[in-house]
């Protein structure tokens, strides 16, 4: 267990087995089944979570209980997808299974004496949230500047594993389309892949 964060930390730095042992002595091991809620609205937050296996969401719930998905977290990342928690905060957003999954959690107090204690892990916490700020970036141009077959083709293409793990709905409440938009324009680019 904790194979696949000791994985992604050493993707950018050297950790000795000495490191790698206390990095696993400071987070706690979760189980959540399918649809199991790990974090709701309003519940204080003093966690971060790292996904070994399965899938999650974190989304918010808008005035008409329509949903607004913030962020997918397949294996190997983070959710949420910052480690800004300084203090506790009160969550604005649900985060919950989408398959049986496995995370492994850290309270914030302790991820910080962590990061203390092995000093290197702040180039592997800087790399995360670079790649996570490239792709909040790249969503925002892609809801500004485009329609919904162009939203569609782009996730995509960024993110084709999740494509075939989550249901459609989900993908447009992600995307801010409707659900019958995202399947129209999922026909009509079938419809050309064949003509191709």
């Amino acid at each position: 267990m904790m194979d696949l964060l000791i994985s992604k930390i050493s993707k950018e730095v050297v950790l000795s087995k000495t490191e790698q042992d206390l990095i696993k002595s400071f987070f706690v091991v979760k189980k959540l089944r399918k649809r199991q809620s790990l974090l709701q609205y309003g519940e204080i937050f003093r966690h971060l979570f790292f996904v070994e296996k399965g899938m999650l969401r974190a989304f918010l719930k808008g005035s008409k209980d329509e949903e607004h998905l913030m962020q997918f977290a397949p294996e190997g990342t983070w959710i949420p997808d910052s480690f800004h928690q300084l203090e506790d905060i009160v969550s604005v957003y649900d985060i919950e299974a989408l398959e049986n999954s496995e995370i492994l959690y850290i309270d914030r107090e302790d991820f910080q004496r962590l990061l203390a204690a092995v000093p290197r892990l702040e180039k592997y916490i800087r790399v995360v949230m670079q790649e996570r700020l490239v792709a909040l970036h790249k969503r925002v141009i892609n809801y500004l500047t485009n329609f919904a077959e162009d939203k569609y083709r782009m996730f995509v293409e960024s993110y084709p594993d999740i494509v075939q793990r989550v249901p459609q709905h989900m993908i447009a409440a992600y995307l801010g389309i409707k659900p019958e938009t995202l399947s129209r324009n999922r026909k009509k680019m079938a419809t050309k892949k064949k003509e191709d």
